[in-house]
């Protein structure tokens, strides 16, 4: 009787996956007509059923198609970027990869929220919003550096790939800008107003103050491979984009407003 419940529930998840779903353990027994008791006695766990249909757990896929989506869009860009491939390079089935990532609007948001500064930089800008911009804005500028140089970072390609999606706003790369904007805004923008309203730094537009911050490292970080071969650029990588902050912050204290204006 138990074997009969385990085959009819093993039938009842291969439809299930067949549609397209990695299905829950609620799916399968009203798929199998059994009961969750009976359910349990024939798998220990949801995991258990997964490992028994040779289905890998969605983490696992998840982290390889990024991976894979990562070096495609570094080497030839989002829009030559091949779905199908990309299910071939990720070794998973285009139902997996469409489950997880509806298309390719959603794949570059994922891809932006795991590999590039934005967490680290939000995250932050919000637990240090109490602190004075002079300390914040070079820890910024690190945690930039950091994040795209540190160990296990994608390197900066993925800042140059970055760079022309956004910058190219193809329908594609839209959602993604539009998540950028609105998390850069809702974190160190909204940091940097609050210290323009408590006097800390000159009143300006602030989308202006963060191209200000922001083109400088960015504009280094592409152009340091090139200046160190071409130039001898020897200055610490780090040390560099913290100078870039300081010298931000310099322009933008209250008593430079004044200089500024003439």
């Amino acid at each position: 009787m138990a074997r009969g419940a385990r085959e009819r529930i093993l039938t009842g998840a291969r439809g299930l996956l067949a549609e397209g779903d990695i299905p829950t353990v609620g799916q399968v027994t009203a798929a199998a007509g059994v009961s969750k008791a009976s359910f349990y006695r024939a798998f220990d766990s949801h995991r258990a059923l997964l490992e028994a249909l040779q289905v890998e757990p969605e983490p696992a896929a998840r982290e390889r198609i990024l991976e894979s989506a990562l070096a495609m869009v570094g080497a030839g860009g989002l829009a030559a970027l091949s779905m199908d491939e990309l299910a071939v390079r990720a070794a998973v089935s285009r139902a997996t990869l469409y489950r997880l990532f509806p298309g390719k609007p959603a794949l570059f948001t994922s891809l932006l929220r795991t590999y590039s500064p934005l967490e680290p930089v939000s995250s932050l800008a919000n637990s240090m919003q109490d602190e004075p911009p002079e300390v914040v804005m070079p820890e910024i500028a690190r945690a930039v550096f950091r994040s795209l140089n540190g160990s296990g970072a994608p390197g900066i390609g993925l800042l140059r790939a970055i760079f022309f999606e956004v910058s190219s706003l193809s329908p594609d790369a839209e959602e993604a800008a539009r998540d950028l904007v609105a998390t850069i805004l809702g974190s160190v923008g909204a940091y940097v107003m609050a210290q323009m309203a408590a006097g800390r730094l000159r009143m300006m537009h602030p989308l202006l103050a963060l191209q200000a911050f922001i083109g400088p490292i960015f504009f280094h970080l592409l152009a340091r491979p090139l200046v160190e071969r071409v130039a001898g650029f020897e200055i610490d990588a780090e040390q560099a984009v913290v100078v870039l902050a300081d010298n931000w912050f310099r322009g933008m204290r209250p008593d430079q407003e004044g200089v500024a204006n003439g």
